[in-house]
């Protein structure tokens, strides 16, 4: 594992609301990262669904992340702005979240990102329930 992914492996395991909801990291590549969350009942909404603040969580983290194998060396991200467009109730057994950049700068990093829900049954297809337009502040980590 190179320097950069061993960053994103050792930031993400340091975020406590990942840990909190029980996300991991599927896969770090060249700009892009996936985050995986299991459902579960303690972080529904009043009606059973994957709630819209565990849904932002992962997909905003996914984008991050994807943004951070972009950015200068000494630099982190954080999230300088989203958009997130919740297409469909968050039903299913896992949700997978995926960050993609599609422009990285000096200073900004513009990324897409997406939450697809998979169902319980073996076969059947996910949905995209979720859709984010992000831009992450790259900040000098000697700060």
């Amino acid at each position: 594992m190179d320097d950069l992914h061993r960053q994103i492996f050792d930031s993400f395991s340091a975020q406590g609301m990942m840990t909190t909801i029980g996300a991991r990291l599927a896969l770090v590549a060249d700009g892009e990262v996936h985050i995986e969350l299991p459902f579960s009942s303690t972080l529904s909404q009043q009606r059973g669904f994957l709630h819209a603040g565990a849904t932002t969580s992962i997909v905003d983290s996914a984008c991050g992340y994807a943004a951070l194998t972009k950015a200068p060396p000494g630099f982190d991200v954080v999230t300088a702005e989203f958009k997130l467009n919740l297409l469909r109730p968050a039903v299913g057994q896992r949700f997978l979240a995926i960050g993609r950049v599609v422009n990285a700068g000096r200073f900004l990093a513009v990324c897409t990102g997406e939450v697809r829900a998979f169902p319980e049954k073996a076969g059947e297809t996910y949905k995209v329930v979720a859709l984010m337009q992000a831009t992450m502040a790259n900040v000098s980590t000697s700060l």
